[in-house]
C-alpha cells in the first residue's frame, strides 16, 4: 500500500489535522510503520503500529520465483550436488 499525504515523516501534527485526514493518515502509519505524534492541549500523544515493521516485511512481493510450493523446498536432499571448496 503507497499512501502519500503532505506530511513529512515523523511530523508532529494537531488533533485538527488529524481530524482532517484520519483514514489517510492512519493508512500511513500502518504501511510505513512509523509513529505519529499529534498534539492536543499541550500534550503530545503517539499513535504507534502496533509493531515495527522488519526490513524483509517491506520488501516488494516478487511473483512467480519459487514456482510451487515453497515448503516442498525443505526436503530437498543437496547432499550429491555439495562439492566442498579444494585447499
Amino acid at each position: 500500500m503507497n499512501v502519500r499525504i503532505g506530511y513529512p515523516p515523523n511530523m508532529s501534527l494537531t488533533a485538527s489535522q488529524l481530524r482532517a485526514d484520519v483514514y489517510r493518515i492512519l493508512d500511513r502509519v500502518l504501511a510505513s510503520g512509523e509513529p505519529l505524534e499529534i498534539e492536543r492541549g499541550g500534550q503530545v500523544l503517539r499513535l504507534v503500529p502496533p509493531r515495527p515493521r522488519s526490513w524483509v516485511d517491506q520488501l516488494p512481493r516478487r511473483e512467480g520465483v519459487v514456482v510451487g510450493d515453497p515448503d516442498d523446498l525443505v526436503g530437498i536432499d543437496w547432499s550429491s550436488e555439495w562439492k566442498p571448496d579444494p585447499l
